[in-house]
C-alpha cells in the first residue's frame, strides 16, 4: 500500500506507513486460527507489560492495582468524561 494524501486539515502532508514485513505475514499465514489468536494475545500482553513498566517508573507511589487501572484506561477512552477530569480524579483520590 502506498502513502496517500492526508485529509485537507493536515495542510498537504502525506501519510507514512511502515514497510510490509512479508516474512512475518507468511509465518502468520501458516498458523491455525487458534495459533494466530494466541499470537495476538501474547502481543497484547507484551504491550500491556511495557505500559505497566512505564507507568511504574512514572508513578512509583501507585499500588499495583492503580497501575493496572492506568494500563487498562490508557487505550480505552471513558465515555462521558474528558481526560482532564479523569486525571484530576486520579490525582485527588476521588471517584467519578
Amino acid at each position: 500500500m502506498s502513502p496517500t494524501k492526508a485529509p485537507d486539515d493536515t495542510a498537504g502532508e502525506t501519510l507514512q506507513f511502515d514497510p510490509i514485513d512479508w516474512q512475518q505475514l507468511q509465518l502468520l499465514a501458516q498458523l491455525t486460527p487458534a495459533q494466530r489468536t494466541l499470537a495476538m494475545i501474547r502481543a497484547a500482553e507484551f504491550v500491556r507489560a511495557g505500559l505497566r513498566g512505564a507507568f511504574r517508573r512514572r508513578f512509583p507511589e501507585l499500588s499495583d492495582e492503580e497501575i493496572n487501572m492506568k494500563v487498562l484506561a490508557h487505550p480505552t477512552p471513558l465515555r462521558g468524561y474528558k481526560q482532564a477530569e479523569v486525571e484530576v480524579a486520579n490525582n485527588s483520590g476521588g471517584s467519578l
